[in-house]
């Protein structure tokens, strides 16, 4: 066991050793107190191997030097030899040293004069230099007093620069430099000065003459628009062979004979005339001036943002619509030629500088002006009544946006508001051809149309598409079935057409556009004018039932026209019907609707003449018995009816549907007609008003009816199938059959029946016709109950009477 632990000591205290013998002297600490913490007397064994490990180095170094003393002991010998060689050296060199001091003596004393000299020299050179630099700075400071009062500015601060950067750095130190450099920014913000002043005044200036600048620019524009629509006139006729171009400012023209046709759209002397530009109306050397002076200032920044500011004040002022602009087109003129000046003055500023207005500023003052332009004209164009003055404002605004185009400005928007204002306009247009609609309708005759020769049934036919076989086969003079009104609508339509297609002209729109364009305007006159006039016609209390029949003639041939109005569409806009989205005329339902309120009205005039009939009715509902013959208001209301129906045989029958539509018209207002007398009449009878009624009233009211029946069965209007026309009679001829023949039984036992005798009889009815009969036999036979037959009818009527009422409880429940 003791055995073991020493060999592990023992181990242990060589890696010690090791350990202190490759480790740095600094780091041994922990080493050492690892040895005092082992088992105890451990460190003296540690000394001990510690001691055992010394003596062994020790006859190692002792060994290592023994072998190399004699080595040692040369080089020591040899070191010796060396030094005595070396002592020798240093004799020789102090000797040199001192003969060639003493020899240089001389020549040191002729270097010294050799450099005073020399000093001498270069302070005179120096002297003549700073002269010379002197001289420059003061030549330049007089040429710049001299620029200064002959207002080169410019050339002023190019002067001061090169005295700045070049002439006084020379010579700074000199007092009078040291003035001139004090004076210098002084001068320049005299300069500074007096350049804003003249751009003040040149901003005062162009302000004035924008107008005429406008002007010029819109004249050339539209002289240019001119000429370019007549030569592409002339292309399309096949007189020009070559295309248009220019050389020395003019425009000329190939011509098939090889010579020069100029661009002359006005008078020779216009032609001569130069072509001005903005440059020749404005002086703008004042901000070129100001520019440069301000850049070379270093303060361009200064002067771009206040030219901006007050280009943008001048905007807004210019942009201002005058006081009652809205009356003449020449307030609108004067408007756009502003506008136009303006931006061809920032244009020119533009081109002609660098930085001083970019194009997103004049970008930016142009979509301000734009949104204020649409504005301005919005309000504006919604005063005016007048198309023509509409018209003269479309060429204006389009010339404007040719003009502003041309200088790069988008002009997208103005084109859309012009569709505003071509909707505007068309209103317009609208309410000037309402006018003219009604003095037509009011100057009509409402009758057909004579023609005595042939020569004036060419001049109808040439103003309206009317072509009739029969018609034409008959011998003159002759009739035609419409009215004078009809040749002066169409001809008005057409008007119309020619109006609205002026507007649509130069909005650089496709064919097919403008077709559609046509159309729909065309529509809307056909659909709102035209239509509205015809039904406020139609409602007027002086149309009687012959215009209203002449109505509905004219109406008829006024859709059959309007598919030569879609050929004269074609014709002039050179777009096939066939074309895809072509619009349609919406004719069809315009007229269509116009003879439904024709016919309306006609069957409401047909009523209100029976109603005028049925109020002198004077019947006697006491009498004992009747007069033996109808009243006499009844036979003045069928004579009436039977001269009203024969007017319908004017309708238009040359064709299967005008045949088809006029029997149609007669048929249902004959049974209007006869449906509202009987109506009326058994509202004479059941009237609240009226509380009794005798036998013999009710025979003379039989009369009537028999009077009315013949007149239905007579066929006052051919068409109608059988008994159709009596049948509106029906329920009046059997309640006054119940009442003749006091068939009662009957009437009760079959009641409900399909097939019963008195169908169309109501309980309700019959009771209320009853109950006036009971209370005059009261009144008219006091002494009815001492008669048998009397007493036995007034308890039957009573029976009866108790039976309806029961029959009408049971109905009501």
């Amino acid at each position: 066991m003791a055995d073991t632990e020493t060999m592990e000591c023992i181990t242990e205290h060589e890696r010690i050793l090791q350990e202190i013998e490759s480790t740095d002297t600094a780091c041994v600490g922990p080493t050492l107190r690892s040895i005092y913490d082992d088992q105890p007397n451990a460190h003296k064994r540690f000394m001990e191997k510690l001691d055992a490990r010394i003596r062994n180095h020790d006859r190692e170094i002792e060994k290592m030097c023994n072998f190399h003393h004699q080595g040692f002991v040369d080089a020591i010998t040899e070191l010796l030899k060396v030094r005595a060689d070396a002592e020798k050296l240093m004799g020789q060199v102090t000797d040199t040293n001192r003969r060639l001091q003493e020899a240089g003596k001389e020549v040191t004393a002729q270097t010294q004069e050799v450099i005073r000299c020399r000093m001498q020299q270069r302070n005179m050179t120096t002297t003549v230099e700073k002269l010379q630099l002197c001289l420059p700075v003061l030549e330049m400071y007089s040429k710049l007093r001299e620029q200064l009062e002959s207002k080169r500015y410019y050339a002023a601060l190019k002067t001061m620069e090169q005295l700045e950067n070049v002439y006084i750095p020379r010579v700074s130190k000199y007092r009078f430099c040291q003035i001139m450099a004090e004076n210098l920014p002084r001068l320049r913000e005299e300069i500074k000065e007096i350049s804003m002043s003249d751009l003040k005044d040149f901003l005062e200036s162009i302000r004035k003459h924008s107008d005429k600048v406008g002007e010029t620019a819109m004249r050339q524009a539209q002289q240019h628009r001119t000429f370019n629509s007549a030569v592409t006139k002339q292309l399309n006729l096949g007189h020009y062979t070559k295309p248009v171009y220019s050389f020395n400012g003019r425009t000329h023209i190939h011509v098939p004979n090889g010579l020069l046709m100029n661009n002359d759209t006005g008078d020779e002397e216009e032609a001569d005339e130069e072509v001005l530009t903005a440059q020749d109306l404005v002086d703008f050397s004042p901000v070129y001036r100001c520019l440069h002076i301000y850049t070379v200032l270093g303060d361009r920044e200064t002067f771009e943002n206040y030219y901006r500011k007050q280009r943008k004040k001048q905007a807004r002022l210019v942009l201002q619509p005058h006081a009652n602009m809205h009356e003449t087109v020449e307030g609108y003129r004067r408007y756009f030629n502003q506008i136009v000046g303006f931006f061809v003055v920032e244009d020119h500023i533009l081109h002609a500088t660098t930085g001083l207005v970019t194009r997103a500023f004049t970008d930016e003052l142009w979509n301000m002006a734009l949104s204020k332009i649409i504005a301005v004209l919005r309000t504006h164009t919604s005063y005016c009544e007048d198309p023509d003055l509409v018209l003269e404002l479309k060429n204006l605004i389009v010339i404007f946006a040719d003009t502003v185009q041309g200088y790069g400005f988008p002009v997208n928007r103005l084109f859309d508001l012009l569709f505003e204002v071509r909707d505007q306009y068309n209103e317009t247009l609208l309410k000037k051809w309402a006018v003219v609609f009604r003095e037509i309708f009011e100057s009509d005759n409402y009758s057909p149309i004579p023609v005595e020769t042939e020569e004036e049934y060419k001049l109808v036919v040439s103003r309206f598409p009317f072509h009739d076989a029969e018609i034409e086969k008959q011998d003159f003079p002759k009739k035609l079935p419409m009215s004078q009104s009809v040749p002066q609508i169409y001809t008005q339509v057409k008007e119309f057409i020619y109006a609205s297609l002026k507007f649509s002209e130069s909005l650089h729109r496709s064919s097919t556009e403008i077709d559609d364009m046509l159309r729909k305007s065309t529509n809307l006159l056909l659909t709102r004018t035209l239509s509205s006039c015809l039904q406020n016609l139609i409602k007027k209390p002086h149309i009687g039932l012959t215009e209203l029949v002449q109505i509905i003639i004219n109406t008829t041939h006024l859709e059959q026209a309007c598919k030569y109005l879609e050929e004269f569409i074609t014709n002039i806009t050179n777009v096939s019907p066939e074309t895809v989205h072509t619009t349609r005329l919406y004719s069809l339902a315009t007229f269509k609707d116009a003879r439904h309120a024709a016919e309306g009205e006609i069957y409401t005039k047909l009523n209100q003449k029976i109603d005028e009939f049925i109020q002198l009715a004077d019947y006697e509902w006491d009498m004992s018995e009747s007069d033996g013959r109808a009243s006499g208001y009844l036979m003045d209301l069928i004579n009436f009816l039977r001269s009203t129906f024969q007017v319908f045989t004017h309708l238009p029958n040359n064709n299967n549907d005008h045949a088809s539509m006029s029997g149609k018209v007669a048929q249902t207002a004959c049974m209007s007609a006869c449906k509202h007398l009987s109506t009326s009449l058994m509202q004479m009878l059941l009237d609240t008003e009226l509380k009794q009624i005798s036998m013999g009233a009710i025979q003379q009211f039989n009369l009537d009816v028999i009077q009315c029946e013949l007149f239905a069965s007579s066929e006052p209007v051919p068409g109608f199938q059988g008994d159709t026309l009596q049948l509106a009679f029906i329920d009046l001829r059997q309640l006054l059959d119940l009442f003749m023949v006091w068939d009662w039984s009957t009437y009760l036992a079959d009641y409900g029946q399909p097939n019963s005798k008195y169908l169309r009889v109501n309980p309700a009815t019959a009771l209320a016709l009853l109950e006036k009969m009971k209370d005059t036999s009261k009144k008219n036979n006091i002494f009815s109950q001492f008669r048998k037959n009397d007493r036995d009818k007034q308890k039957l009527i009573e029976t009866v009477v108790k039976q309806l009422r029961s029959l009408v409880n049971s109905m009501s429940s």
